[in-house]
């Protein structure tokens, strides 16, 4: 009996139980008689064709299956000419019982009788070739995963529907074709290397990825994932290979959505800046999901102010904050980024940020009335062909900020479902990195008006030095801290330098170095020494400290634990220089044949922690030399090792001659980086200094006869200088001045007068009793000296010395 066509196309690679040349065969009469017996039959039953020749045929059944015989016999002798299939229990000589599976075919002989020729075969073995047989049959006509057998050449042979139906190549075109012929637009060198290699090798290549376009859906990428295994004959000889083919076109998308939001994690927000936040949602988007997106946001917004309340009108005006597309030619932008831009009511834009809702727009109607309102943004997007767009309100915390607007021209697919929840993801995470940047922003500001404010406007002109200073703030990334400095004109014509550092940023850093300045300007004015500037300074903080906050809270004035200072004092009449430390860096000396050096002085603790007490330094200071004070800011901002940037400061300085401005301007410009990571504050002083043709100075005996002499050496020195007009006032001041040292203070005395910007009177003695102005009665005989004095001077007071006191006037000098 020959095969038929079922079975040679889709199981000729297996062998049918009922093969003439496996299946044991016997010939029934049309009576059931057994007329033939054939050698299989023999070896399958045990019975040689002499026992069972002339026997019924269902002799043979099973005693337990003769009840039943009549039936299994009308089933397999069914209608004329009709192939039929039944499983019985038949008896071997043994006795032992066996499940067959048996099939009849009705034939005539040449004498015109029927005969039946009975085909039988173990069931269990016909049960399983009918398994395999299914699950072959299935594999190339039911499986949703697609089958391609190609030969050793790499020429498809077959295929199956489903590989039909993700290719969109009909069978006719594919068969014998290798797969750059049929599908050129896959990775076909890729492909058909591993093919080889597989054929060479023997060895199975699983989830093998291939990527492309077909003709069943040429305007997106799919993706494959591919299984390949070696065909092979009963020989082991290689026929070809066979590829299980699975489109996961779906999961790899998923998969790259999920790598677009971890990756729009990473680059959106990595600053405190809205514009740069804009710009990075933008580039983010592009290419992976739009071809071109722009970002607008609200002026107020970009000033890191809120938004105003209430509706937006009949039309929304932004500002462009980023516009990021994969055009390559001249922009092609509607608006530059930081142009306003309108949008009309009714544009998607406007509307989105009306009622808060994402808007989808897919097929974008070119003729659409909203256009019309804006012919400028009408002809760029109609230029572009702009076939989809996706416009989403930027929302964080309740604050409305602007709008993102997502447009599709040169990627055919228009936006679907899923790439708007993904332009959703890039919004929320870009939104509130906005947000964060406009309170930063907000913030940043209100901290640098703050610390502006407190830091000097215009540094004094004096006699005793020239001085420059620069402050930069932190970088765009970092709070304005709390890094200071001041000059503080002193008596007698001396000069207070102070540099700070106060540790920390923000408003709370700002507030407490402008606490710590006040501090150092009330001490100042009472002439006191640097070190007991600084030592008043750190009882005040740690004071401070250990008051608390209100309602036993937290002290609030803990930012100034750790504070440096740095105090110097110059005395252009001596040359000396004074300095103190509170953990500050030294400062720089510049010589004024340019050699530079940096203090070896004693460091002392930073304001607050107590422990060691502070000690001065003092140096003289030739005229034209060059006393440079700065923060850590300055010599940190590039290396943190400090020993580099001292080192990179002191090969700045050189040269002391040049103008104090260009000094600075080039050392910021030297060891900054543009944002640097930390407050900077810098003062360059250079010294001055009075010589005798400025200051004239008299030791006096402690006799109140000297009185008149003292006047009268006043006056002459006045005349000298061509003050006559001061003599009268300044004799009194004088004669008041050593009458209270004479009759109040101790030896040695000393007059002192200095021409400077004002007429300075200067009376020292070896007292430390202090005089207090008060007012004398009518009947007083005395009290009315440093009364007198306080009118007839611009200013006056007291400072104390190593070796007693000294009471000094200023007098404004005529022009």
């Amino acid at each position: 009996m020959a095969p038929d066509t079922h079975d040679t196309e889709v199981g000729s690679t297996f062998v049918d139980p009922f093969d003439a040349a496996r299946a044991a065969t016997a010939v029934v009469d049309a009576q059931g008689v057994l007329v033939g017996w054939s050698r299989s039959a023999e070896r399958l039953l045990g019975y040689e064709a002499a026992e069972v020749l002339g026997l019924r045929a269902t002799d043979l059944l099973a005693r337990t299956a003769r009840t039943g015989a009549g039936a299994a016999v009308a089933e397999l002798c069914g209608e004329e000419g009709q192939r039929r299939q039944a499983v019985v229990t038949v008896r071997c000589k043994d006795g032992r019982p066996v499940e067959l599976a048996v099939r009849t075919y009705l034939w005539t002989g040449p004498d015109e009788a029927q005969r039946r020729t009975v085909l039988a075969t173990d069931a269990a073995e016909m049960q399983r070739w009918e398994e395999d047989w299914a699950v072959l049959s299935g594999l190339f006509t039911q499986s949703p995963v697609g089958l391609l057998v190609s030969d050793t050449e790499l020429r498809c042979t077959r295929r199956n529907l489903a590989l039909e139906q993700m290719t969109g190549v009909p069978i006719a075109e594919r068969l014998g074709r290798r797969i750059g012929e049929a599908l050129p637009n896959l990775n076909v060198a890729e492909i058909e290397t591993v093919m080889r290699k597989v054929l060479d090798t023997g060895t199975p290549v699983v989830d093998f990825l291939q990527r492309g376009y077909t003709p069943a859906d040429a305007r997106h990428e799919h993706v494959w994932s591919t299984g390949i295994f070696r065909i092979e004959d009963s020989a082991g000889k290689a026929l070809g290979l066979c590829h299980a083919v699975t489109d996961v076109t779906d999961v790899h998308r998923a998969r790259d959505r999920l790598a677009m939001v971890n990756e729009a994690g990473v680059r959106i927000g990595t600053t405190l800046d809205v514009v740069r936040t804009a710009q990075e949602l933008a580039r983010v988007a592009v290419p992976a999901l739009a071809d071109t997106v722009t970002v607008d946001l609200l002026d107020s917004v970009l000033r890191g102010d809120a938004p105003p309340p209430g509706p937006l009108g009949e039309s929304v005006t932004l500002r462009r904050a980023a516009y990021q597309s994969v055009f390559e030619g001249p922009d092609r932008s509607a608006y530059g980024v930081g142009e306003l831009s309108r949008f009309a009511a009714s544009a998607p834009q406007a509307t989105c940020m009306a009622d808060l809702k994402a808007q989808l727009i897919t097929p974008l109607d070119l003729t659409a009335p909203w256009l019309a309102d804006d012919p400028r943004r009408a002809a760029t997007i109609r230029l572009a062909r702009v076939h989809s767009l996706i416009a989403m309100p930027l929302t964080a915390r309740n604050v409305l900020m602007g709008v993102a607007t997502f447009y599709r021209w040169r990627d055919p697919a228009p936006f679907n479902d899923d790439d708007f929840t993904l332009a959703g993801e890039f919004v929320s995470r870009a939104a509130l990195s906005i947000d964060n940047a406009r309170c930063y922003t907000r913030e940043h500001a209100t901290t640098l008006a703050l610390q502006r404010s407190l830091l000097p406007r215009e540094l004094p002109e004096l006699s005793a030095m020239e001085v420059a200073g620069r402050y930069q703030p932190a970088g765009s990334d970092t709070d304005v801290g709390g890094d200071w400095f001041d000059v503080i004109p002193l008596s007698g014509s001396r000069v207070a330098l102070v540099v700070g550092d106060v540790p920390g940023h923000g408003v709370h850093a700002s507030a407490t170095m402008g606490r710590l300045r006040t501090a150092v300007h009330t001490l100042a004015d009472l002439d006191l020494p640097p070190d007991e500037v600084l030592a008043h300074v750190d009882d005040l903080v740690r004071l401070t400290d250990e008051g608390g906050g209100d309602n036993g809270g937290p002290a609030t004035d803990g930012a100034a634990i750790g504070a440096t200072c740095l105090y110097a004092v110059y005395d252009p009449v001596d040359r000396r220089c004074t300095l103190a430390r509170a953990g500050h860096y030294p400062p720089a000396v510049v010589h004024p044949d340019g050699a530079v050096e940096f203090l070896d002085m004693p460091a002392g603790p930073p304001l607050g922690l107590g422990g060691l007490p502070f000690e001065t330094t003092e140096l003289d200071l030739t005229a034209g030399s060059l006393l440079v004070l700065y923060t850590n800011g300055l010599v940190q901002a590039r290396d943190p090792d400090i020993d580099v940037g001292m080192n990179a400061l002191g090969g700045l300085l050189p040269r002391p001659d040049r103008p104090l401005e260009e000094i600075c301007d080039e050392v910021t410009a030297a060891l900054l980086p543009f944002l640097p990571p930390d407050d900077v504050a810098l003062l360059i002083a250079r010294a001055r200094t009075m010589g005798p043709d400025r200051v004239a100075s008299w030791e006096l005996p402690c006799d109140p006869a000297i009185v008149a002499e003292a006047r009268e050496l006043t006056a002459r020195q006045l005349t000298r200088w061509g003050l006559e007009e001061t003599v009268f006032t300044s004799e009194l001041v004088v004669s008041e001045l050593v009458t209270n040292a004479i009759r109040y203070g101790q030896a040695p005395i000393r007059l002192r007068l200095i021409r400077d910007r004002t007429l300075i009177c200067e009376v020292s003695d070896g007292g430390s009793t202090a005089p207090h102005l008060r007012r004398a009665g009518a009947d007083d005989e005395g009290g009315r000296g440093l009364f007198l004095i306080a009118q007839l001077t611009e200013r006056w007071g007291t400072r104390y010395t190593t070796v007693g006191k000294t009471i000094w006037t200023e007098q404004t000098l005529p022009p």
